[in-house]
């Protein structure tokens, strides 16, 4: 069996199309755009990357862009102050606070100071709370993407057994109430579960969120199950840096019946559905109808 390969990328730019239709018309027959501000503190790198790459995305579907660079030294009394004034601005549905912030920030203190209405990345505990108890809230995007390919893959998932290796706030336990919430049959293990392999053999869709380069291998997987693969590590092979998921990509391929590669596969829906959310937050905010395929 050679699994077929769930196309991230293509899948992302199907969603950002759906964004950007649905801004288009909220523009032209409500006079509405959507704004989501980005707040990047300090100098990393792979944040000034991601920052840069939702900046594009966001102007790519016609929203407004409002990004705010701080320096490394920034108080978290000025942090704070920012991120009332842009809870109080009606320009601005979405608000997301690039992580990880410097170590003399609380980050659970900064991001549960957000409008839980505004926490386009679904982190505010208030809409970890209302997802938990299957109340209408926003949703992490990574969790969110996999389960928009998982849909589109298999329709129904009511009744299929899913393993979520993986337990973080960010992407396990919020998958995994993502899934029950479609009526799945959810286990959640991780890096200390019994006999690993014997459980992540008994599900229909395995989603690897462990942070772990290729734990999971093709004698873990059941055949024709549906892989997910969160993760993305990278790795020296050969004297060259790659990219790998928590998945063996190849020994896994031959046994599954669908599966993400990496990259190219979960990564992109990321960012997609980090404009969903926006896109949402703003007709729930004006009181509109929410778009259709792009909420859990």
């Amino acid at each position: 069996m050679t699994a077929k390969v769930i196309d991230g990328k293509a899948f992302a730019a199907r969603v950002r199309g759906q964004v950007a239709a649905h801004v288009a018309r909220l523009r032209e027959e409500q006079g509405i755009t959507p704004g989501l501000a980005v707040v990047l503190v300090g100098e990393d790198p792979a944040s000034q990357v991601y920052v840069r790459n939702k900046h594009a995305s966001t102007i790519e579907v016609g929203m407004a862009s409002f990004e705010h660079r701080l320096s490394a030294e920034t108080t978290e009394a000025e942090l704070l102050a920012l991120i009332a004034r842009l809870n109080a601005d009606p320009a601005v549905h979405g608000i997301l606070v690039q992580l990880p912030l410097p170590k003399h920030l609380n980050s659970d203190l900064v991001i549960n100071s957000i409008d839980p209405a505004k926490d386009v990345d679904g982190f505010h505990i208030s809409n970890v709370g209302l997802l938990g108890t299957g109340q209408k809230s926003m949703v992490p995007c990574t969790p969110l993407g996999c389960l928009m390919m998982l849909r589109d893959h298999h329709g129904s998932l009511a009744g299929l057994n899913a393993v979520v290796v993986g337990r973080s706030n960010i992407v396990g336990k919020p998958m995994a109430q993502l899934l029950l919430g479609d009526s799945c049959t959810v286990t959640i293990a991780h890096s200390r579960t019994k006999d690993l392999a014997a459980v992540c053999r008994g599900a229909d869709i395995l989603v690897a969120a462990v942070g772990r380069p290729e734990m999971i291998t093709g004698d873990m997987v059941k055949p024709g199950a549906t892989v997910i693969d969160v993760g993305i590590n990278r790795i020296e092979r050969d004297g060259k840096g790659k990219l790998v998921g928590d998945v063996h990509y190849h020994s896994a391929a031959e046994v599954a019946g669908a599966i993400t590669p990496v990259p190219g596969g979960v990564g992109p829906m990321t960012i997609a559905c980090l404009l969903a959310n926006t896109l949402t937050a703003c007709c729930r905010a004006k009181g509109l109808p929410e778009p259709e395929g792009l909420t859990a």
